[in-house]
């Protein structure tokens, strides 16, 4: 992206009617256009810096022969993916994006754990409601940490791996199981509050979704129906140029990194809440 805002482009159901495409000699070529403009989006501008006091570049230089400036870098880096993937996950996870045909909220022994709780059977009905909506079945399906383990316990998954000679549950089995290709573990966990008590970043949750594949290159083609993309700024994140701060005595190391994930088309999308919720 060349600009921090602008609208989301949004697609109908052009790309599902049926046309007639014939023509006469001579006859002018129908036509079709795709997409409108939808709601607007804003990147905020983002950006954090190192600060690496020359004791420290020292110490980690004569000692271990580490690059103190190159790990300051990396770490902020990595706490800015940090903050990215919270903020999809605050996205994807608000039930309010989601129209009553699109998500679902798990309540007691329906629950994965819970003694009537089935995985599959949940997937089967987000899967339906995306094609029935865009005619593509998801491609991707993203479990928190706690819906994974609860899908472990669960003991019709257990059944179904027994009677196939599977001694675990894998990202591997559950796309042969739910013909769902790509399936992901939200891992990440986030430090809150005045203790930094650390939370879960996709909570209880399971979300399927269609994803777009690139259409050439990592290009996505945007005219087909998607979950969702990121807006980026053209070459970030950024690692700037490092300067000086001399009454510190440190380098600082400035890094941009300007983006912000959008919702192009919910009905692409299915949300399951609770399910790696206790039960009771």
């Amino acid at each position: 992206m060349a600009t921090f805002g602008g609208q989301i482009l949004t697609f109908g159901k052009e790309g599902f009617r049926r046309y007639n495409t014939k023509r006469a000699p001579g006859e002018a070529t129908k036509r079709v256009q795709f997409g409108y403009q939808g709601k607007p989006y804003a990147i905020i501008p983002a950006a954090l810096e190192a600060v690496v006091p020359d004791e420290t570049a020292n110490e980690a230089a004569n000692g271990p022969g580490l690059d103190a400036s190159q790990d300051a870098v990396d770490i902020v880096l990595d706490i800015m993916e940090l903050e990215h993937e919270c903020e999809c996950a605050d996205v994807a996870r608000n039930a309010a994006n989601y129209d009553n045909e699109h998500k679902v909220a798990l309540v007691g022994v329906n629950r994965w754990r819970g003694a009537s709780g089935d995985p599959t059977a949940d997937i089967g009905v987000g899967k339906e409601a995306i094609r029935s909506s865009i005619g593509m079945r998801p491609n991707t399906a993203i479990l928190s940490a706690a819906a994974f383990e609860a899908a472990k316990a669960n003991p019709k998954i257990q059944d179904y791996l027994k009677h196939r000679g599977f001694n675990a549950l894998t990202t591997q089995i559950l796309a042969s199981m739910w013909e769902i290709p790509n399936i992901y573990i939200g891992e990440a966990v986030v430090a809150t509050g005045q203790d930094d008590d650390l939370g879960d970043v996709w909570g209880q949750d399971v979300i399927l979704a269609f994803v777009a594949p690139p259409s050439g290159g990592n290009r996505r083609n945007r005219a087909r129906p998607s979950y969702g993309y990121t807006y980026s700024m053209a070459g970030e994140p950024n690692v700037r140029q490092a300067y000086r701060e001399e009454n510190r005595q440190s380098w600082i190391h400035p890094v941009n990194n300007n983006r912000t994930p959008v919702l192009s088309g919910m009905v692409a999308g299915y949300l399951i809440q609770n399910a790696g919720a206790p039960a009771a």
